[in-house]
């Protein structure tokens, strides 16, 4: 009689991948959160990209890692450290283990830790657990290239095809260790390997051979685990990215808007993907555009929303400084346009894998002249949706660029997202000329109330017009350099912008008696969430106000901020928002949190901070 397993019920499990960059681990690690959302577990991921994507095999500084925060409710992060790390060659075993508790189980292929695989990972002894002062109890070795190769030998596969699919094993082994149904997984790879069904077969296989390896073993552990769910809202639920967030919410906008949308792009690192989720939407009506170079691209939606299109353009930190030019012609000719900014490790080319928050002032000030836009930054991969779809909206009802601000955290993380109605949305009305201003147009008329000028599509009789980048007279449009016309253009461009209703500033946690207010903006949201839900764990008064809409600040801003005794603002950055709020609320001085390591704070390290701040005089 078979020995029984003991099933442990968990509310939350932490789960990281890892190996060579090409070994699948981004694959192996997407399918087991897309199982995970699929039978309604909160996740939160974070696929860590290689700094040097190019590598040679077996190095350390190519190691590719993708985690994945798996819980029974809301998950906030990808967690601190993981409660299981598979490793699969020795330099990932080297590089990952200090992303490990000391408790975790770690998976490691033995066929990966040769004497050269161990040269190449600077061990100096054969000893690699030893060296690395790992339990072996806590360890699950198994010859998984071996097995793989085993399982495959009659499929007729090349070497190389046979090892790519070594990933799949640890999926199943995963898989066996988490209760996870692998029908879910088989219909996922049949789906992304629609076009080439023997490949999808073959993987199948060794998820399963995985799966049973495990099962047949119990692979060293002393049981596995399940993780229930706490279904919160009935509904269609997605593992989805935060670029296929953007993506749809764009298409969303132009949806609800009746419009075509326009994309303009550059591929780069890491807003690629909104450019290749949009190309593939063409039965929508979305228009894609691969440009040359940045400023090309955003010159190109600059001439699209001049159309009557809704227009956008994405890019990196990078691409914005290449951009400006382009991102001021739209701000003098108040044209909508989206400009997507995936914010990534910088300065120059910087860390084009690694995600910061350092894009701040540039998109608020990184122009000439005065030119001002709103921003808003997405708070989470989910998020992403939203603010893309409030970005457009913004832009469309109040005909101005707008500047959606997110990063590669959130862009490359995913979580479980509730599909939307579409009827549900808020309603977009394009502030479009009206019947009555035919043969009496002029660019410049404005709204009285939003100050937004109305937006004429060129081609319709009675509205001929002109725009461009030199300055026109506020009531003919034509050129004028006439100072006090410009002195007032400037200023009602300004007013614009200002005047654009956001919401206002929410507090949660211990909003009315809080001992620390937390501040933060856009993808850290997650982070400084749980820091404040440990800290109230522990007894301490605390809340958090997260910025989404930094530009016009929301209208409480000054009341919330000016209500508690002590304020940290924390940042991946040195201080932009900090300076800002700064700049903007008079007698504002707050404490300050500033990391730039290219890497998501640790939930650990802010709690100790905090607690350093509320216990000083």
């Amino acid at each position: 009689m078979a020995e029984k397993v003991e099933v442990k019920e968990l509310e939350d499990v932490v789960v990281r991948f890892s190996g060579d960059s090409g070994d699948g681990m981004q694959l192996a690690g997407n399918i087991f959160s897309t199982v995970s959302a699929t039978v309604g577990n909160g996740i939160s991921t974070f696929p860590d990209y290689p700094a040097d994507i190019r590598a040679p095999q077996g190095s350390l500084t190519g190691v590719s890692g993708f985690q994945v925060h798996v819980g029974e409710g809301k998950v906030y992060t990808p967690g601190d450290k993981c409660d299981v790390l598979v490793a699969m060659n020795a330099a990932a075993l080297k590089t990952q283990y200090r992303y490990a508790k000391p408790t975790a189980t770690i998976i490691i292929d033995t066929d990966a830790f040769g004497p050269n695989d161990l040269k190449k990972a600077e061990f100096t002894t054969d000893d690699y657990l030893g060296e690395m002062g790992i339990d072996p109890d806590r360890v699950v070795a198994c010859p998984l290239t071996t097995m793989v190769k085993q399982c495959l030998a009659d499929q007729g596969m090349d070497n190389k095809s046979v090892l790519k699919c070594r990933n799949m094993f640890a999926v199943g082994l995963v898989c066996w260790l988490f209760n996870r149904d692998l029908n879910l997984v088989a219909q996922f790879l049949r789906e992304k390997f629609a076009k080439k069904p023997a490949i999808a077969e073959a993987n199948i296989k060794v998820v399963r051979a995985g799966y049973d390896y495990g099962a047949n073993t119990h692979a060293s552990t002393p049981g596995t685990y399940r993780i229930e769910s706490r279904q919160k809202v009935p509904g269609r639920y997605m593992d989805i990215t935060g670029n296929k967030a953007t993506a749809y919410g764009l298409i969303a906008a132009a949806e609800k808007a009746g419009l075509r949308l326009y994309l303009g792009s550059y591929p780069i690192t890491p807003a690629t993907d909104i450019l290749h989720e949009l190309s593939k939407h063409k039965s929508l009506g979305v228009i894609t555009v691969q440009a040359e170079d940045e400023l090309a691209a955003a010159a190109s939606a600059v001439g699209a929303a001049f159309a009557g299109a809704l227009a956008a353009t994405s890019t990196s930190g990078p691409g914005i400084c290449l951009k400006s030019e382009a991102m001021n012609l739209a701000v003098i000719d108040e044209l909508p346009l989206v400009v997507i900014d995936v914010q990534r490790g910088g300065p120059s080319t910087g860390l084009p894998t690694k995600s910061e928050q350092t894009d701040l002032l540039q998109v608020l000030y990184g122009r000439n002249g005065e030119s001002p836009m709103p921003v808003i930054a997405a708070t989470s991969p989910t998020d992403c949706f939203d603010a893309a779809y409030m970005a457009a909206k913004i832009a469309l009802e109040h005909v101005t660029p707008v500047v959606l601000l997110t990063d590669a955290f959130i862009a490359n993380g995913s979580a479980a997202w509730r599909l939307p109605d579409i009827n549900q949305l808020p309603d977009i009305h394009p502030h479009v000329a009206t019947p009555q201003q035919k043969d009496h147009y002029t660019p410049y008329e404005r709204d009285p109330e939003t100050k937004a000028r109305y937006w004429a599509i060129p081609g319709q009789e009675g509205y001929t017009h002109i725009l461009g980048g030199l300055e026109k007279d506020e009531h003919t449009g034509a050129i004028s350099t006439d100072p006090a016309n410009h002195n007032l253009m400037v200023h009602e461009r300004a007013e614009k912008v200002a005047l654009i209703p956001v919401p206002d500033l929410e507090v949660e946690g211990d909003k009315d008696d809080a001992e620390l207010l937390i501040v933060g903006f856009g993808s850290t949201y997650g982070h400084l969430h749980s820091a404040m839900d440990q800290l109230r764990q522990k007894g301490r008064k605390m809340a958090l106000a997260q910025f989404k809409y930094v530009n016009p600040l929301p209208r409480n801003t000054a009341q919330v901020l000016g209500s508690y005794d002590k304020v940290v603002v924390a940042e991946q950055n040195l201080g932009q928002l900090a300076a800002v709020l700064r700049a903007k609320i008079d007698g504002f001085v707050p404490y300050q949190y500033n990391e730039v390591k290219g890497q998501p704070f640790v939930v650990a390290d802010l709690v100790n901070n905090f607690e350093e701040i509320i216990q000083k005089a």
